[in-house]
């Protein structure tokens, strides 16, 4: 919370209240000496591993996932996430079932157009799915695979909602679900043939006749092996992929021999000597598995999964290591997360990742604990716009290399109000305005009420950050309120009653907080 004088010093206005006024409380002597006195990251996280293997497994710890995972153990709940079959679901299947065009395949809303209840092209099934997915982050129990499908849905990108995919966009996020814990070979394979991709990337008017290199050449540069190829690479790959297409009448994915470009082709190391139409679609099978199995596949593969749950700069040792599991498990994904969230890297990485405005935004709402209105989307609406203003909608992302991953793009001043702002906002219930929240936030949160300012701010603290702050910003949060720490908090004080939220906002707006 070392950055907690910076935020008040701005005089920045959260949710219309200035926090200002406390800066000479919190700084100490002189600029260059606040700044040797900052702590390090992992200082300002608790020094627990059960925590950590929380914040990055999921999408922010809950209150009940702290007590599950302290009655299981990091193994168990490692194994349990693991097998999300395994996980009953039934807030958020609740949710989402509220969502009817979220769950529908291209062939049943092909019919519902037929049937004249839904518009042809309509973006209403996708803009329903963008809400699923903030529901499932939020309140799934089956928070890995949640964290899983985002990080699929991004590597192998398919923009939602988006006008040529309007058929097909939902069924591929049920495939991205489907393989989120998979094989890579078996996720790449599957993304190949699906409708989605297919558009997305024009693969479907790709033809012997007019070879598209599109999807050639983002499944080499994104989807698997980088940077390492050459234009020839692109052209035999654009080549081979002829025929893979989409049916126009039922929108669904189909091989058609008569496009495909049939003639030896040579992708990296892979050759084929592709001599027939009939067979084209299996020597493309062929390529995407040796693409999976390569050697710098492995690595990219990897080191994203390292970024995503280690550090934006994450250590070779630990690369090695998983190319390794990735290779020896051919492609398998179980293992090489169990092997991650099991290192010593792992370990020693707290403080190293910050969250991106999304996650920050689940987080809030599961740190919290709120729950999900009683009835109704709009609460889910709400919560999607939230992320759309802070740049990060859920499967929004333009173009087809998906969202960063790394503070460094997410780092501004505007997206930094953006975030205070609906810290506050979500506390306090003013937008969304219907989600569950505890009768008397103030017992709710820390229980009884604690006896002074200085006590409701150390519990506050350890509820949502699970840190208590220091002394210093202690003291500087009383001094919002016109109080010490030692003063006597009353059950009429407004910092137990409207201006709670207040306080509950400042610490959700700390750099504890930001940290993933």
């Amino acid at each position: 919370m070392s950055s907690l004088p910076q935020t008040m010093t701005r005089r920045a206005v959260v949710g219309g209240v200035a926090a200002t006024g406390v800066a000479a409380a919190l700084t100490t002597g002189t600029p260059a000496a606040a700044a040797a006195a900052e702590p390090s990251p992992a200082a300002l996280l608790p020094a627990d591993p059960l925590l950590h293997l929380l914040r990055r497994a999921t999408f922010g710890p809950s209150p009940a996932s702290i007590a599950e995972i302290r009655r299981l153990g990091a193994t168990a709940w490692l194994d349990r996430q693991l097998s999300p079959a395994s996980i009953t679901d039934q807030v958020a299947e609740g949710v989402v079932a509220r969502l009817p065009l979220a769950r529908l395949s291209a062939t049943e809303i092909r019919s519902r157009v037929a049937a004249g209840t839904l518009k042809q092209y309509s973006w209403d099934p996708m803009w329903q799915l963008s809400w699923a997915a903030v529901a499932r982050a939020i309140w799934s129990e089956r928070q890995l695979l949640e964290v899983m499908a985002d990080f699929w849905s991004n590597h192998l990108n398919v923009t939602c909602p988006q006008g040529d995919v309007w058929d097909s966009r939902i069924d591929y996020d049920t495939m991205i679900r489907q393989n989120a814990l998979g094989t890579f070979a078996g996720l790449l394979k599957a993304s190949a043939r699906h409708p989605a991709m297919l558009t997305y990337l024009d693969n479907r008017f790709s033809s012997k006749a007019a070879p598209n290199e599109n999807y050639g050449r983002e499944l080499l540069e994104l989807h698997t092996v980088g940077m390492a190829y050459t234009e020839a690479d692109v052209q035999h790959a654009a080549r081979l992929l002829t025929g893979l297409t989409v049916d126009n009448t039922t929108g669904k994915y189909r091989y058609d021999p008569a496009i495909h470009a049939t003639g030896a082709v040579r992708v990296l190391a892979f050759q084929h000597a592709n001599t027939t139409a009939a067979g084209g679609e299996a020597a493309v099978l062929e390529l995407l598995d040796y693409l999976a199995m390569h050697q710098t596949t492995a690595r990219r593969i990897v080191t994203k999964l390292c970024v995503r749950f280690v550090a934006d700069e994450p250590p070779a040792s630990l690369i090695t290591t998983l190319i390794k599991v990735y290779l020896d498990n051919r492609t398998a994904i179980v293992p090489v997360l169990r092997a991650l969230f099991t290192s010593a890297e792992f370990a020693a990485s707290a403080g190293a990742k910050t969250r991106t405005p999304f996650e920050d935004l689940a987080a809030t709402v599961r740190t919290l604990g709120y729950g999900p209105a009683a009835t109704g989307t709009k609460f889910l609406e709400s919560l999607y716009w939230m992320a759309r203003d802070a740049g990060q909608a859920p499967l929004n992302w333009g173009p087809p290399n998906g969202y960063p991953d790394v503070a460094a793009a997410w780092s501004s001043p505007s997206g930094l109000l953006v975030r205070w702002n609906f810290h506050l906002s979500i506390a306090a219930g003013w937008w969304p305005d219907t989600l569950a929240r505890p009768a008397n936030l103030l017992t709710g949160m820390v229980g009884t009420l604690p006896a002074t300012y200085g006590a409701l701010i150390e519990a506050t603290s350890a509820r949502l950050l699970g840190i208590a702050p220091a002394a210093a910003q202690t003291a500087a949060l009383a001094e919002f309120y016109g109080k010490t720490p030692a003063s006597p908090l009353k059950a009429n004080d407004p910092a137990a009653g409207w201006m709670y939220p207040y306080l509950m906002g400042m610490l959700l707006n700390s750099p504890s907080f930001a940290l993933r």
